[in-house]
């Protein structure tokens, strides 16, 4: 029985099932793979550093590198997407996330520890920028509605594992909390991906015709290039990139900083977590915000209320309560900017060739979201606190909402499906 709906130009738009079945499996995918290869990291990198004597600096430097190599798959996989479809790309990038976690977690010295820290690198060139994908390819007229499904529940991943991390890490060590971790990764995300996506992946715009597997090339490439080289795709880039610098530092460093103004690691991540609640919370109310605002001032509106809310997370008295709510309000709006970023090419060029201009798009953003850990450490060290350097990042982030305001073209094309009805994401639940 089929789920596929072929539709005039080309692709697959799954039914009403069929969509949410993918959606179903991309939101489990996403919320294990962003808690076990991400946050995970963020709520015991103090631990690794007390148990291996390795500076905080260094540590944080091989989850860069892990991002680094993110952000250059990631452009030949929406690549590949676009050509191929998303299954084999995004189980194969399971199987290597095993042997990278399990050397993390392994690791006798600084040397083994970034090997695995690359090859889970690898592994996350297929989070979220290939489910949008998918989802953009299989979603049709209904793509905003699955993207914000998507987003809503992949939000809850650091809700889930940040405190879950720092619990196995009380009870068998940081190694042993990567290890049971990775044995919950590996035994859901390898089916899942493999079975749960094996849905017809057809595209039309190239010389072999329908259903034929061979990279696009035609019409789509050339709206693509027209839109990568426009001047508002350049400042959107630097935009996404700027926010990526600032969001991360802030999320890997919010432990440290937390800790530093008085609150316990455990409570600390739990703060971490509660910012997952915020992000969801973020993406229910996307779709009236969306509905009531246009491309740009949403852009401009949530950037600048990172930048806001990570100067007030950093000027706030030292008080448990109070730094906990302004890390949900950061978690808020962090969870706003993921849609705001997943419909980025849609809203301002359309779907056509959507993997390959979002990879271009967010490859810059990946790198910056690589260096960020780095460079948050970095800053706390040079500038004598990590409260200093969060108000950097709220600079930086300032910064990224000032471009914003240039960053969507003049002539778009219609948007049928931008804007969703509130609540309409409850038909793919």
């Amino acid at each position: 029985m089929t789920h596929t709906r072929p539709q005039p130009g080309g692709g697959d738009t799954l039914d009403a099932a069929g969509l949410r079945h993918v959606v179903a499996v991309l939101s489990t995918v996403q919320i294990v793979s962003w808690g076990v290869l991400y946050y995970a990291f963020a709520a015991v990198q103090s631990s690794i550093a007390t148990d291996t004597g390795w500076s905080s600096v260094a540590i944080t430097g091989a989850f860069s590198l892990s991002q680094i190599l993110s952000g250059g798959v990631g452009i030949w996989v929406g690549r590949h997407i676009d050509a191929f479809g998303p299954r084999r790309v995004m189980t194969a990038a399971s199987l290597v996330a095993i042997p990278g976690v399990a050397s993390v977690a392994l690791a006798p010295n600084l040397a083994l520890f970034y090997l695995g820290w690359a090859l889970v690198g690898v592994a996350m060139g297929t989070l979220y920028p290939p489910a949008f994908a998918a989802l953009t390819h299989w979603g049709g007229t209904q793509r905003v509605r699955a993207l914000t499904t998507l987003t809503l529940v992949a939000g809850l991943a650091s809700t889930v594992f940040a405190p879950l991390a720092s619990l196995l890490e009380d009870l068998v060590g940081w190694r042993g909390a990567y290890l049971i971790l990775l044995a919950g990764l590996a035994l859901i995300t390898i089916p899942l991906h493999w079975w749960g996506l094996d849905h017809p992946w057809r595209t039309t715009d190239h010389a072999g015709g329908e259903g034929t597997p061979t990279p696009p090339v035609g019409p789509s490439t050339a709206q693509a290039a027209a839109a990568v080289r426009s001047r508002p795709f350049v400042l959107l880039v630097a935009a996404n990139a700027l926010t990526a610098l600032a969001v991360f530092a802030v999320v890997i460093n919010l432990v440290p900083m937390l800790v530093e103004q008085g609150l316990s690691r455990n409570l600390a991540a739990v703060a971490l977590g509660l910012g997952g609640v915020g992000q969801v919370a973020g993406r229910l109310g996307y779709a009236r915000f969306a509905a009531a605002t246009s491309v740009t001032v949403r852009g401009v509106v949530v950037l600048a209320a990172l930048a806001v809310a990570t100067a007030a997370l950093a000027l706030a008295p030292t008080s448990t309560a109070a730094l906990i709510v302004l890390g949900m309000v950061l978690g808020l709006a962090r969870g706003i900017y993921t849609l705001i970023q997943a419909t980025a090419v849609t809203d301002r060029w359309g779907p056509t060739a959507y993997g390959t201009v979002n990879g271009i798009l967010t490859a810059p953003a990946l790198a910056a979201a690589a260096i960020a850990p780095f460079v948050g450490a970095t800053l706390a060290q040079a500038l004598g606190s990590y409260a200093d350097a969060f108000l950097v990042l709220a600079a930086v982030a300032g910064v990224a909402a000032a471009l914003m305001a240039g960053a969507t073209p003049k002539n778009r094309p219609a948007q049928q499906d931008v804007d969703a009805e509130p609540g309409a994401i409850s038909e793919l639940r």
